[in-house]
């Protein structure tokens, strides 16, 4: 039958009596409200016993710190609790003061305060009876007993009518409970609250919660292993197998614990020199086979019974050692080292112990017949493979070189191109080129046939075709050339090369009176005066030409004078007209037009008949007669060159002949001037 919560209750305080302990309480349940309630009564009758021994020690000590017991524990915290609250009472009393605690001490202190307080020394009751020793009668007044007792009237009095706290509001009281702790619906009565139920409790996992009086514990649920117990507070302890008297040390060895078991050490202590084996036997130390070599160098270390001995050794070296400068060991003579080269050029000395070998160095090889090591020549071994252009062979090695234009790559084997135009080689302008390089000049100047690299003018006004370059003069300039005009009567044309005429007489640049006329020719102009003879006036269509300058004056008669009238000659012009000089003919030039229009008598009866009549130096001018556009035109041409400057009248005639006779006649006279230059 399953058993209720008092009668486990009751076997929890059996256990605490008997055991004066909960750590390793049977359960005699399987049901959880039996456990814990079980739990919970051994845990309370131990509070209250360890508060009953702390009272007992404050009686019969007078003090609290001397007891000797793990502060670590809750009965240790519970006894000390109460001890100090009994010597606060007894305090209290011995210095007359009220017996009524400082509530903030808390309940359970209060009564334990009160209970020490009432009593004397040998624990009986202090308040006033007819055994008591007779003091003088004195009567107090309510008022004076009330200010010697504050809490005379106080419904709280001696904890009052509430099972843990009481507060008295004047007219009634409150009661509630400590902590962990409910007030039930009678308003004074508090029952524990079971925190395991209502899931109230902080235990994580792997930990049950078991309920106490006023609080829980949390408590593991795997064990804690060999040499360990489980305490209240569900934490691992040691277990102390030298205090339990659980130990199996024989009679001669000491147990001294460990954590999580102990260890037997012998009573009987070693000398120096030796060791102790688990049997408590001494055994001697072999320190001469110990890390750290006990004797110094040069000595042997002998072992004795708990202890040691050096003994000096002279050693005796072999070929390929020698003594150490101590004297105390051989060392390996390097051979290698010494000045006098043992192997030989082209070798490389390897040391060993005691011996040493020869090795033929990098780029050589051993030549069986000579015996020796000679250099191999990688150039002609690997031909073509080792270097991009040229292989220099050195000894036991070899280089790269690169011919001309090309410098050595960063992997001492490939050639790349060099840019000799990083170096200014040329005088002017560079062009790189694979391997090499090209100077070249600028605009006007060639490259020296010398060295190829100066940059020399080229004198334009030189060449075949210099000549040609400018209409007038050329003057070389480094890198080009300009083209002058005379100083005067010219300027350069826009193209720069070829030379314009300045028309003083257009641009009134001339210095020609008002009675003048100014006509202008190549290079310069004259300021002429012509006048028209008698019975002739000038034509209002004076003509301008590009090159001719034409003054005609007309036949004006007076009247009745007979012999104007019969005078055949109509008209006289005057004409000016620049002509070049040096003038090279392969053929005649045309350079004067006479037109005239063809009267209206019959063709057969009417002739134009042109002739120059003066001024035809050295017959370097003609006329010949042409029709065109229904008009009789002559041509004057010039057939042979004239030198100049040079200045000439030249009169031309233009008759009408009809029936034989001249019925009509203009007189030109062209005014040639030959200019010096000619553009």
């Amino acid at each position: 039958a399953e058993l209720s919560v008092e009668e486990c209750c009751d076997k929890g305080v059996e256990w605490a009596n008997k055991n004066r302990m909960c750590a390793s309480l049977p359960l005699i349940s399987e049901s959880s409200e039996c456990s814990m309630s079980q739990e919970q009564c051994c845990r309370s009758q131990l509070e209250k016993q360890s508060c009953s021994d702390g009272v007992e020690f404050a009686n019969v000590r007078e003090e609290c710190d001397s007891h000797a017991a793990e502060n670590s524990t809750c009965e240790a915290q519970y006894f000390k609790t109460c001890c100090y609250c009994c010597l606060l009472g007894k305090a209290a009393q011995v210095q007359g003061q009220s017996c009524n605690p400082n509530p903030k001490m808390g309940y359970q202190c209060g009564i334990v305060f009160r209970s020490c307080c009432g009593k004397g020394p040998e624990g009986i009751d202090l308040s006033i009876s007819d055994d008591a020793p007779k003091k003088q009668q004195v009567e107090i007044s309510k008022e004076e007993l009330d200010q010697e007792d504050p809490y005379l009237h106080d419904g709280c009095r001696g904890g009052g009518p509430c099972s843990q706290q009481c507060r008295d509001t004047g007219s009634s009281y409150v009661c509630s409970c400590f902590v962990g702790y409910q007030l039930q619906p009678d308003g004074i009565t508090c029952e524990d609250i079971n925190e395991c139920i209502t899931g109230t409790h902080s235990c994580g996992l792997g930990q049950t919660c078991v309920n106490t009086l006023g609080s829980f514990r949390c408590q593991r649920d795997t064990s804690c292993g060999t040499g360990y117990e489980l305490t209240d507070d569900s934490r691992c302890k040691d277990i102390d197998e030298c205090e339990t008297g659980t130990h199996n040390c024989p009679p001669d060895f000491i147990c001294q614990n460990t954590p999580g078991s102990f260890r037997c050490r012998p009573k009987l202590q070693c000398m120096s020199g030796f060791i102790q084996d688990a049997l408590g036997n001494c055994i001697d130390i072999n320190e001469c086979l110990s890390t750290n070599t006990p004797c110094p160098a040069g000595q042997i270390c002998i072992n004795t019974d708990g202890s040691f001995t050096c003994q000096r050794i002279s050693p005796s070296c072999g070929r390929g050692y020698h003594l150490n400068e101590d004297g105390t060991r051989c060392v390996d003579v390097d051979e290698c080292s010494s000045p006098n080269q043992p192997c030989g050029e082209g070798h490389v000395c390897i040391n060993a112990p005691g011996n040493y070998r020869c090795e033929c160095k990098a780029g050589y090889t051993f030549d069986v017949i000579s015996r020796t090591c000679i250099d191999i020549n990688e150039c002609r071994r690997y031909p073509g493979r080792l270097c991009a252009h040229k292989c220099e062979n050195t000894p036991g090695s070899y280089y790269c070189t690169c011919t001309m234009g090309f410098k050595l790559s960063a992997d001492g084997r490939s050639c790349e191109d060099l840019n000799e135009c990083e170096s200014n080689p040329c005088s002017q302008e560079c062009a790189n080129v694979y391997g090499s390089y090209q100077c070249y000049c600028r605009r006007g100047f060639q490259l020296s046939d010398i060295d190829g690299i100066s940059c020399e003018d080229i004198d334009e006004c030189a060449l075949p075709t210099g000549g040609h370059i400018c209409s007038f003069r050329c003057i070389n300039i480094p890198g080009s050339f300009q083209c002058t005009c005379p100083s005067s009567g010219y300027r350069l044309a826009p193209n720069a090369r070829n030379c314009q005429d300045i028309d003083e007489c257009v641009a009134e640049s001339h210095n020609c009176s008002f009675n003048e006329t100014c006509f202008n020719i190549q290079g310069g102009f004259r300021c002429l005066s012509l006048e028209c003879p008698e019975n002739y006036r000038k034509s209002g269509d004076t003509v301008r030409l590009e090159k001719t300058d034409t003054i005609r004056c007309i036949k004006s008669c007076r009247p009745n004078d007979v012999s104007c009238v019969l005078d055949p000659v109509h008209t006289i012009s005057h004409t000016v007209i620049s002509l070049p000089t040096f003038r090279e003919f392969t053929r005649p030039e045309e350079i004067i037009f006479l037109r005239a229009i063809t009267p209206t008598y019959p063709a057969n009866q009417a002739d134009i008949i042109f002739d120059i009549t003066e001024g035809n130096l050295r017959d370097s001018f003609d006329i010949i007669k042409r029709y065109m556009d229904g008009m009789t035109v002559g041509v004057v041409r010039q057939v042979r060159p004239i030198v100049g400057p040079f200045h000439a009248i030249l009169k031309l005639e233009m008759n009408y002949v009809m029936g034989g006779v001249v019925s009509h006649r203009n007189i030109v006279n062209v005014h040639i001037f030959v200019s010096e230059y000619w553009f």
